[in-house]
């Protein structure tokens, strides 16, 4: 097993490129912390990065107290993340915002989809959605469910569940899209996409989704600029 990263890691950073990433193919990587691994999916930056991961804790791993400078996002897959703050079980979306702080934990384990340093400076809200006792919307099209998780200016994340033999129009992304297939199978007019993958779709990209056998995304859009903020020349399959 791989090391925590002590330099700077450039890893799917060009936000132009359109990206499909498979996590459950990656290796995991060790973490500063003792019993805390990773997948990275996203890098630019060592430790102090904006990043990307699936992050997994055994139980009792912890983290001594973190500073996120531009904030953090975790999505809990499985088991039951912990601070200072509370409890957060399956499902359970958080958004801390620039500057915040907090030592996580885990006395039984979990697992987590985690982004780092994503957030806008004046995104200040902190978030706390329980997905699994959160109510579903209509979405725009039937067969389509939304839950709302924050928004922010231009950027949205959402949760989107698409019922078997579901369909969406064709449409374009300003701002981008990056998708984390939680469930079953997202598809479009470009390939399948299985639990655990990772999409990422630039500035003003396009595409028809649909699912043949139904699936339940996490969603982020708005959030990718227009030009290249870093490069990189590594890509995950």
């Amino acid at each position: 097993m791989k090391s925590f990263l002590q330099s700077t890691a450039r890893i799917n950073a060009d936000v132009l490129a359109r990206v499909v990433c498979h996590s459950m193919h990656l290796h995991w990587t060790l973490s500063p912390a003792a019993g805390v691994h990773r997948k990275i999916i996203e890098r630019q930056g060592g430790e102090v990065a904006r990043a990307t991961s699936i992050v997994r804790y055994q139980p009792h791993a912890h983290f001594e107290r973190q500073v996120h400078a531009h904030g953090e996002e975790i999505l809990v897959l499985e088991g039951v993340l912990e601070d200072e703050f509370g409890s957060y079980g399956p499902g359970t979306y958080l958004k801390n915002p620039p500057g915040s702080a907090h030592a996580p934990s885990s006395a039984s384990g979990c697992l987590l989809f985690v982004k780092l340093g994503h957030l806008a400076d004046g995104d200040t809200q902190q978030v706390v959605v329980d997905t699994a006792h959160s109510r579903w919307s209509d979405g725009m099209v039937a067969g389509l469910s939304v839950m709302p998780l924050s928004s922010f200016e231009c950027t949205h994340a959402a949760l989107v569940r698409w019922a078997a033999g579901t369909h969406f129009a064709p449409h374009r992304h300003h701002g981008g899209e990056e998708i984390y297939v939680i469930d079953g199978v997202f598809e479009d007019e470009h390939g399948r996409y299985p639990q655990g993958t990772w999409l990422r779709s630039p500035h003003l990209s396009s595409h028809q989704p649909f699912s043949t056998l139904g699936c339940t995304i996490f969603v982020k859009t708005g959030h990718l600029p227009a030009r290249a903020q870093h490069l990189s020349g590594e890509v995950c399959n």
